[in-house]
């Protein structure tokens, strides 16, 4: 027991804060929105999603133009099918976001801690404890912190949304935080 000094059982001491560098703590619900940011993101590093879509949709526009011409009108088959592409390639983002958020929305509330140690997030049936070395680093967007994976397809993408955040103060403090373990991308 340490002379001078009252150890009880609600004071935890954590590794970050030994050093100086208090936690930021994050309370929230994952939102479609929190998804969709985070794939958003992913895509515009990754790039080649992107590319491949627009390739993908510029032969389905060329598909259509050279069926319109050499039948020198617009055949209903050909543009029904052509707007049911359209329609997939500008939506998959949204529909590969409800799909992840089937995933992590059942869940429940998340409690997210991200200290000098690395990030630790809990929910009623869940607990993941990440260390900075999973990260290649991250982005910040108007209302989300987005994590990247290191992994070359970057698989995994953390999300730290604003509105988890108690106070507009943390966002200042989990950004110096940031900018300390890890690199912007």
């Amino acid at each position: 027991m340490a002379e001078g000094r009252e150890v009880t059982s609600d004071s935890e001491e954590t590794g970050s804060e030994v050093q100086g560098d208090a936690a930021v703590r994050l309370v929230y619900r994952p939102q479609p929105a929190d998804t969709l940011a985070g794939l958003q993101v992913r895509q515009r590093i990754k790039r080649w999603g992107l590319i491949l879509r627009v390739v993908f949709l510029v032969l389905w526009v060329g598909q259509w133009l050279l069926g319109t011409i050499s039948r020198g009108g617009a055949d209903a088959v050909s543009t029904v099918l052509f707007l049911v592409v359209v329609l997939l390639v500008a939506g998959y983002p949204r529909l590969q976001a409800a799909q992840v958020q089937r995933l992590v929305g059942w869940q429940g509330e998340y409690r997210t801690s991200v200290s000098a140690a690395g990030i630790t997030t809990s929910s009623d049936h869940t607990t993941l404890i990440q260390k900075w070395s999973v990260y290649q680093g991250y982005r910040e967007t108007k209302g989300h912190f987005v994590l990247l994976s290191r992994d070359p397809n970057i698989l995994c993408v953390d999300v730290l949304p604003k509105h988890g955040l108690s106070t507009p103060d943390d966002v200042a403090r989990l950004r110096g935080l940031l900018d300390r373990c890890t690199k912007r991308v």
